[in-house]
């Protein structure tokens, strides 16, 4: 099979063969454009699987903690049949566990320090098939929450700023107090701390108190649990299954995903991301527009080949081909080497970056000071596939006028001098 003329034509061009030595400065233009297409494709794709990384991070440290779909009570009152709600939610496809809660708000006290906590009532048995708090705790540890026995696991950063360790008592004080002939007396009740849970996310380490559904039932006044916690098979239909449920579930409830959740911190999350996105991407544009010097000066050098080609009788647009293969020759070398070279760093990062912190003596996220200590990654298909197709379509863009000016050169004004 024939290959275009214009294909052989383009390639030798963007090749550093003997056509191209005698403009060495030429080429290096076109090397250095091919090298920033292949720079700013793989800062994006790093950029952007870094921060797919912690934003899975968090978003599996927060679900250590919080259900996939949560169904409330009317009001954040009792639900009027929590065995009938989930046995409703259970015949959705989605639903692979259930298990029944209690939340309200209290304060919890060690001595003079005093907390404000949200208090949640579970199930030790159930608890593990809605989430993996199993797995932030020591093990064993929920199964010491015995109903009447009023034990309590607290976050490790509440635990810290009350001073108590596992063993210690601690006095929950609840709203809603009781009415005597003194006026009224909040509800105070004393409990052990039987553990301590680290989810690693402040927001839930600090403010939040476990203990057993019976005993949350019996201490807010309460005759079932306020809530029921879904786990589904994926989490990305938090919002769907959610929006089925509430259409699906008998009587007047309140379902919840958790997206709308933690709705602020993800959009943020998403904005940030996209303002990434579209800061280096005007890297990539940059290193492709620089293609339109390269091929401006490729035209100006070959004006007497391009008049020769045009008497053999070479249309204008074949011509156009030529410069246009050529141009598009760069961006896709400098796509697809951007590609292998940002994936390469993606998929080995949690390799590199200890390494450069052994070799530089550094700590680039401290312990001490971050919510997660080492660099995460997470690239994804719907990120790299539209990076490659931009940087193309700019390479690509970025050819069209220096071709149209090759196509209008007049061969007899390119031979004058010839």
């Amino acid at each position: 099979m024939r290959v275009p003329y214009e294909l052989v034509l383009g390639w030798r061009y963007t090749r550093a063969g003997r056509a191209t030595r005698r403009n060495g400065f030429i080429s290096f233009i076109s090397g250095v454009s091919m090298l920033g297409i292949a720079l700013g494709v793989a800062a994006l794709i790093i950029v952007l699987s870094v921060m797919n990384g912690f934003q899975k991070e968090v978003r599996d440290r927060m679900l250590a903690v919080v259900s996939h779909v949560e169904v409330y009570g009317p009001g954040g009152g009792m639900l009027p049949d929590p065995a009938r709600t989930a046995k409703e939610a259970r015949a959705n496809p989605q639903v692979i566990g259930a298990a029944p809660f209690i939340a309200a708000q209290a304060l919890i006290a060690r001595g003079e320090d005093m907390r404000g906590a949200i208090v949640r009532g579970i199930d030790p048995k159930l608890e593990p098939q809605v989430t993996d708090l199993g797995k932030t705790v020591a093990p064993g540890t929920l199964e010491k929450l015995v109903p009447g026995s009023f034990g309590v696991v607290l976050g490790v950063e509440l635990a810290r700023a009350l001073g108590v360790r596992e063993g210690d008592p601690v006095t929950l004080i609840a709203p809603g107090g009781q009415v005597t002939p003194a006026g009224i007396v909040p509800r105070l009740k004393q409990m052990t701390v039987v553990g301590t849970f680290d989810s690693g996310h402040f927001e839930y380490d600090s403010g939040l108190v476990l203990l057993h559904l019976e005993d949350a039932e019996r201490l807010f006044r309460l005759e079932g649990p306020t809530g029921l916690r879904l786990k589904l098979k994926d989490l990305n239909q938090a919002r769907e299954v959610g929006a089925e449920l509430q259409q699906s579930l008998t009587g007047p409830v309140v379902v919840r995903d958790w997206t709308r959740q933690n709705r602020t911190w993800f959009a943020a999350v998403q904005l940030e991301k996209r303002m990434m996105f579209i800061i280096l991407t005007l890297i990539v544009a940059v290193a492709a527009f620089n293609l339109v010097s390269t091929l401006v000066m490729t035209v100006t050098d070959k004006r007497a080949d391009i008049a020769i080609l045009r008497t053999l009788g070479a249309s204008p647009r074949s011509i156009m081909g030529i410069f246009v293969v050529q141009g598009a020759a760069v961006g896709v070398i400098g796509t697809l080497a951007g590609l292998l070279l940002g994936l390469a760093i993606a998929f080995n990062i949690d390799v590199i970056v200890p390494a450069l912190e052994h070799a530089l003596h550094a700590n680039f996220l401290p312990r001490d000071i971050y919510l997660i200590n080492r660099m995460p990654s997470d690239p994804q298909s719907g990120d790299i596939v539209p990076i490659a197709v931009i940087s193309l379509v700019l390479a690509f863009v970025a050819t069209l006028y220096p071709s149209w000016r090759a196509s209008r050169v007049n061969p007899a004004e390119a031979l004058r001098y010839e």
